[in-house]
This record gives structure tokens, C-alpha cells and sequence, in this order.
């Protein structure tokens, strides 16, 4: 048998998406080390450290994972230490009482997300989505201020964001977004239409500039929540 013969090879290595690999390894840094897959849920945490995610088949069509990993994390910096140790971050998924907390961790998504020009493509698939796109330029300015729990949400994310600015958050997740940020500048140039990576918009574009880039295509938004996502 010599090199020149076809043989049967031997899989040593698997191919591993690098932004996938990115938030896996932020989530860890972050204090949830093990993140599995599903296809019985949308997005469940233990309080003991696992992040189940749904599996590939059961995503839309804009559903990525390192953008169900940063809206978790989100959920994790508005519930504070006390959401890592508890189920589903503490929140109730069933009934509306939790909802402006649910709020809150889109303001910091969006926060967080806008300075790196993200804020499109890292946007929330789940059914809360209105609320997010409806958020002003300054993701901590009301969308009504009349509104007891959108106050409520402004505090919560505001509380949110201070604890984005401390470790172990500051560093793993600055550094995921800096990294996801470099890679869709560099690839939105080349990403054919319909693909989410062509909403990345530098930092210094005018948010009307963002809120035209991130206006959904029909075809992602007549496949967007064939069945409802709790979160």
C-alpha cells in the first residue's frame, strides 16, 4: 500500500465553528461552564453551571448560538450572583411576573452589543423580540415612561451594566464582543443577502443607519417563531 493508493483515512479531529468555540469559552469564563444541546428546549439553566441550548434543528433561521449564549449571559449580569445559583436564573418563565426583568436583559443586550456594532446581529430570536427592536438609540431610555415595569427594566439593566463592568464579565465578554465585532466587519462585505452577518454596522453609523441595516427580510421573518420561544 503506498500514499498514492486511495485508502480509508482515520478521523482524529472534528471541525469546530471558532465563534461558536468564542462564547462557549465565554460563557465558562463567565461561570457557566457546560453548555449542552437539546431538542426538548429553547434555552434552560440548571443553577448548578449547564446551559442547555436547543440543538441545530430546532433553530430559526437567525437563530446562532453565540447569540442565545449572550442573551443568557445578559439574563446572568441582570439577576446577579444569585442567578448563577438559581433555576432559570431565578425567573419565571410561565407567567408575566418576571417580565421586566426579561426587559432588562435586552437593554443590556443591546447595550453592550451596540458599541460594537452588534446590535443587529445579536439580537434576541425569541418572542420578546418587539421590545427590543422598539428600544431607543440609548438602550436605558424608556420606551414609555409611563410604564411601572419598563422603570423597573431600566433599573434592572442599569444594575445589569455596572456588574458588565467587573470581572469576570468585563474581560470575557469584552473580549467576546470585540472579537465578534472584528469578524462581521470583516466578512459583512461577503455575506450574501439574507445573511445576518450583513446587519453589522461600524460603531460611528447614526442609529438610523443601524435600525435600517436590522430591518428584518421577509423571508427570516415569515420563518422567525414557527412555534413560540419561552425565552
Amino acid at each position: 500500500m503506498t500514499p498514492l493508493q486511495p485508502t480509508a483515512r482515520i478521523i482524529d479531529a472534528r471541525y469546530d465553528a471558532p465563534i461558536d468555540l468564542l462564547w462557549v469559552e465565554t460563557a465558562r469564563r463567565c461561570g457557566v461552564p457546560r453548555i449542552e444541546r437539546s431538542s426538548s428546549v429553547f434555552a434552560a439553566y440548571d443553577g448548578a453551571g449547564t446551559l442547555t441550548l436547543g440543538s441545530a434543528e430546532t433553530f430559526d433561521a437567525d437563530d446562532g448560538l453565540p447569540q442565545l449564549v449572550f442573551h443568557e449571559l445578559c439574563h446572568a449580569l441582570v439577576e446577579g450572583p444569585s442567578g448563577l445559583r438559581a433555576v432559570d436564573w431565578g425567573l419565571d418563565n410561565v407567567g408575566d411576573g418576571d417580565l421586566p426583568r426579561e426587559w432588562a436583559s435586552l437593554r443590556v443586550q443591546a447595550a453592550l452589543a451596540e458599541p460594537h456594532g452588534l446590535r443587529a446581529i445579536l439580537a434576541p430570536t425569541t418572542d420578546h423580540r418587539a421590545y427590543y427592536d422598539a428600544l431607543p438609540p440609548d438602550p436605558l431610555a424608556p420606551i414609555d415612561g409611563d410604564d411601572a415595569g419598563d422603570r423597573a427594566a431600566i433599573a434592572a439593566a442599569g444594575e445589569g451594566l455596572l456588574r458588565a463592568t467587573e470581572e469576570p464579565w468585563a474581560t470575557a465578554l469584552g473580549n467576546a464582543l470585540a472579537i465578534t465585532g472584528q469578524l462581521a466587519a470583516s466578512i459583512a462585505s461577503l455575506a450574501p443577502e439574507g445573511s445576518l452577518w450583513r446587519r453589522y454596522r461600524p460603531p460611528s453609523h447614526t442609529q438610523e443607519d443601524s435600525n435600517e441595516g436590522s430591518t428584518h427580510d421577509e423571508t427570516l421573518a415569515g420563518e422567525r417563531h414557527q412555534t413560540p420561544k419561552a425565552r
